[in-house]
């Protein structure tokens, strides 16, 4: 260290503080010590626009003549910054320079392309609990952490846009997860292993399945992802939800979950739901909610009573 400080005195005393400070640049990029990059850099601004070198005041306390450049250079300088980090992988010490300059896009990219990173709960933490990359910090976190953990976090949800998009994951993992639990029970007592992935399709003629305590993914998994469908348009994502219905109506009482109005008989009730927004049986659908809405008491279910009509 002693022979940096010596190089760069002399290099101020032989080229001035112009030359000194391109040498700390030259340093800090070869030993690839960004913070002092990005510090050299500011000096370097101050210094061409006649500020002292050493500046720790707000910007508001540049004189206004130099103000714009030198906020410029502050990006400049922090994207420079950044962008190096990001360039190693470092996602999380790249934040934020990239922060302070109100800029969220390079490391949304940047973490869009993570599959695993020794970092990786920072990274879920930045991308989903502080909104960098929602969808994708939901992705990683539904991967690594499983599905209970990210219902738990789906309930505080930070994007509206990409909200949808994260539901839609769920609800398909937990519909893989289903299917391939089948799937091996049914190798295991039949021999060999059915086709297809439709859930309905698999049970279909093995109520061997269902026995008093057999279930093949989390009840309550279950019940906390098929209300989500309801705001599905996706006809292949209803379909999905269907499945779930279908697989949920045959297990055993012990599993069924008695929900709010109008889904008291809760697979029941919003497979007859789903199947009217695929456009199947909804006459039948409108005729079986118009009747819960006609023998619910307003005084407890005032509410409920009230959007469902407007559904319907």
């Amino acid at each position: 260290m002693d022979d940096v400080f010596d190089l760069i005195e002399q290099a101020a005393q032989h080229g001035g503080a112009q030359s000194a400070l391109a040498l700390l640049v030259t340093i800090s990029q070869r030993d690839k010590n960004y913070p002092l990059l990005f510090e050299a850099r500011l000096m370097q601004a101050r210094h061409k626009l006649g500020l002292p070198l050493i500046f720790n005041e707000p910007l508001e306390h540049v004189p206004q003549d130099e103000r714009q450049p030198y906020e410029e250079a502050m990006k400049e300088a922090a994207r420079e910054t950044g962008g190096l980090y990001l360039a190693e992988g470092d996602i999380l010490r790249a934040w934020p320079y990239f922060r302070a300059i109100g800029d969220s896009a390079p490391v949304a990219d940047a973490i869009e392309k993570i599959e695993s990173h020794d970092q990786l709960d920072g990274i879920i933490e930045l991308a989903f609990g502080q909104g960098v990359n929602p969808r994708k910090g939901f992705e990683l976190l539904l991967k690594h952490h499983g599905i209970c953990r990210a219902i738990t976090f789906f309930q505080q949800y930070p994007d509206p846009k990409s909200r949808d998009e994260s539901a839609l994951l769920l609800l398909r993992t937990l519909h893989a997860e289903l299917v391939e639990n089948l799937k091996r029970t049914i190798l295991q007592n039949e021999g060999h292993g059915p086709d297809g992935n439709n859930v309905t399709e698999l049970i279909r003629g093995r109520d061997w399945l269902f026995g008093d305590l057999d279930y093949y993914i989390d009840t309550a998994h279950l019940a906390a992802i098929i209300p989500l469908a309801l705001d599905f348009t996706d006809r292949e994502a209803l379909q999905l939800a269907l499945e779930l219905c279908d697989y949920g109506a045959h297990l055993s009482p012990k599993f069924h979950y008695h929900s709010d109005p109008p889904f008291e008989d809760f697979y029941r009730d919003h497979a007859i739901y789903l199947k009217a927004l695929m456009g199947c049986d909804t006459d039948a659908a409108i005729a079986h909610f118009r009747e819960k809405v006609d023998a619910s008491d307003p005084t407890t279910a005032g509410t409920v009573r009230h959007r469902f009509w407007c559904c319907f």
